[in-house]
């Protein structure tokens, strides 16, 4: 049967056999009669691809086309569920965390909590000020701080780190 499955005027006629009984399976299985036709094609250009995967002594081609298209149909719908059930969840998680109203104070209390940081940062020794806001308000790593102010890298990484010490102090002090 491998041979006749070789050729392509013996195979066509295989796609004419089975097709619909393949059809049907899929169809139920999905109830989406494009993806059922996507399932038959897959299963066909397998079939031309590796015609010895099918073994007549096993089964009838006609059994083994239909149980093919039904494995690929539960698959393919498994996938989709799982995938219908990311995104549900994902929905979900974003009506969850949607944003409560903003009380009216919290504008002022972020604005008051930008002033002390900046108040904070002013207190810095220049160097280790340059080195934060390199780091933090340009999102710069310790090498290209380094770069940027002509330093050993030990140097920048040590920068920022007292920097954010004294940052951290100067802010708890004046909490």
């Amino acid at each position: 049967m491998i041979e006749t499955l070789s050729n392509p005027v013996q195979f066509d006629r295989a796609y004419r056999d089975h097709a619909p009984a393949m059809l049907a399976v899929a169809t139920r299985v999905l109830r989406d009669p494009a993806a059922a036709e996507d399932v038959v094609q897959d299963v066909f250009m397998q079939l031309w691809r590796k015609p010895d995967a099918f073994d007549s002594a096993r089964g009838s081609l006609s059994s083994y086309l239909t149980m093919m298209a039904r494995s690929r149909a539960l698959d393919r719908w498994r996938t989709r569920a799982a995938r219908d059930a990311a995104v549900e969840r994902s929905a979900q998680k974003v009506r969850l965390e949607r944003p409560v109203a903003e009380d009216a104070a919290e504008p002022v209390l972020r604005k008051d909590s930008r002033r002390r940081v900046l108040l904070a940062l002013d207190e810095l020794p220049g160097d280790q000020r340059e080195a934060v806001l390199l780091a933090f308000g340009k999102g710069l790593t310790a090498r290209e701080i380094a770069v940027a102010a002509r330093v050993p890298l030990g140097t920048a990484k040590s920068r920022v780190r007292l920097g954010l010490q004294k940052a951290r102090t100067e802010l708890a002090a004046a909490a």
